[in-house]
């Protein structure tokens, strides 16, 4: 990727938005850095967490998704189901914490390299940026560029439907080549809170904007959903 997009993820995370604020509804008690560090649980075929989605613009209920880990190995495969049993499609880690394929996006993605899920240093100071490449689920061939840059905010606990939790809040910021040559300036950004204890995230808020080739003016904005943790085991 060239210099003036490695510039832009270093400018943009010194923006308001890029430094933490949430973008709809989460907000958590901040508390003191845990000692010792938390580890993360490994994981273990049948885990599994349930999360309501919420579109971030009129608070309306998306939808309920189960996620559960169906297989440990070289790599971890997490299916994912909708609350009537409709499945969609697999997350893909390997090793635990660094994702291969997501699926939390309206497409879903694989990447290569692989990236970190969350931090992968647990403590409110660590940040890091990321460069890779993906491909698009049934478009092997074609492959794009994805530039992530990670930051950790700040221990927080934190209530959701499925109880409280201490987490560590951190954001992804990401400027992205899309598949479609007429969208250009592709901007993602994410807030999560993460425990370490259930080895997953129990809040998540996304965005995104881009904007047209050669046409003026605001960009577009992506759909903006909110997604928090309703049960686990």
């Amino acid at each position: 990727m060239n210099v003036s997009r490695r510039t832009f993820i270093a400018a943009s995370a010194l923006t308001p938005v890029a430094c933490g604020v949430p973008l709809g509804y989460e907000r958590g008690t901040p508390v003191a850095q845990p000692q010792p560090i938390p580890t993360v649980r490994p994981p273990k075929v049948g885990q599994e967490w349930t999360y309501v989605q919420r579109n971030v613009f009129d608070g309306k209920t998306v939808g309920l998704i189960t996620e559960r880990v169906a297989s440990v190995g070289s790599s971890i495969v997490i299916e994912r189901t909708d609350e009537s049993g409709g499945r969609f499609s697999n997350e893909v880690q390997g090793p635990w914490g660094v994702v291969i394929t997501d699926p939390h996006w309206s497409r879903t993605m694989t990447f290569n390299p692989p990236i970190p899920l969350w931090p992968q240093e647990l403590t409110a100071s660590w940040s890091k940026q990321f460069m890779t490449k993906y491909t698009l689920a049934g478009y092997p061939d074609s492959s794009y560029q994805w530039q992530e840059y990670m930051g950790a905010h700040g221990w927080e606990q934190i209530n959701v439907p499925a109880g409280s939790f201490l987490t560590l809040r951190y954001q992804n910021l990401i400027n992205y080549q899309s598949d479609d040559g007429n969208k250009v300036n592709c901007i993602r950004k994410e807030i999560i809170w993460f425990a370490p204890s259930i080895g997953r995230w129990v809040a998540r808020e996304s965005s995104g904007s881009y904007m047209i080739q050669g046409v003026l003016g605001v960009p577009s904005l992506e759909d903006s959903y909110h997604w928090q943790l309703t049960s686990y085991k």
